[in-house]
């Protein structure tokens, strides 16, 4: 798997921990906005050690295949110095099963852009074609209207709801299950 891929407009990095910073100055700006839709942060998240711990996690993960997270830069940002979201496939499983849950955040300068839509379809692509997986499940909660609209355009189907799944800024949260299976070519 390569490190950088690009679309029309974007740039999608693997970033490793000395882009640390960075991370923490996106959730920084960034706090009101992504609060609603995120766990509780732990004490010291705000620190760049904090992220750096986090970054050097992420890449171990992804060299054991368990998982791969992509920040999201405009491609005319050559020096990768302001991220402007990110995308994570995690808990890939291999096997018979070949799935992984999708995650992503988006600066909230950003909205509306279709940046997300188009970071998105890259990461899918990456998913089924290179990872070689069968299915990308999201998990949204209701009365995040964006998020739907973006997993709608990019063709997922609603699977079911599931009650009080994640705990989100304090409370446990239903959420929508959804699904973009691959269809594999018949040998």
């Amino acid at each position: 798997m390569k490190r950088t891929y690009e679309t029309n407009r974007l740039r999608l990095v693997r970033l490793n921990e000395e882009h640390a910073e960075k991370i923490r100055d996106f959730y920084i700006r960034n706090a009101a906005h992504l609060d609603p839709w995120e766990p509780l942060r732990e004490p010291g998240f705000d620190r760049v050690e904090s992220h750096r711990r986090t970054l050097a996690f992420e890449r171990r993960a992804t060299l054991n295949g368990m998982m791969v997270r992509f920040w999201i830069f405009k491609k005319e940002d050559t020096e990768l110095e302001r991220p402007i979201g990110s995308a994570a496939l995690t808990n890939i499983v291999r096997g018979v099963f070949k799935s992984c849950y999708l995650g992503y955040k988006i600066d909230n300068q950003e909205i509306n852009k279709g940046y997300m839509t188009e970071a998105l379809e890259k990461v899918l692509e990456i998913a089924f074609e290179e990872l070689e997986l069968h299915r990308v499940e999201a998990n949204i909660m209701p009365r995040n209207h964006r998020s739907l609209r973006v997993i709608e355009k990019l063709g997922f189907e609603q699977e079911g709801l599931s009650k009080r799944y994640l705990k989100i800024n304090g409370t446990w949260e239903d959420h929508y299950r959804f699904a973009l299976i691959h269809e594999e070519e018949p040998s």
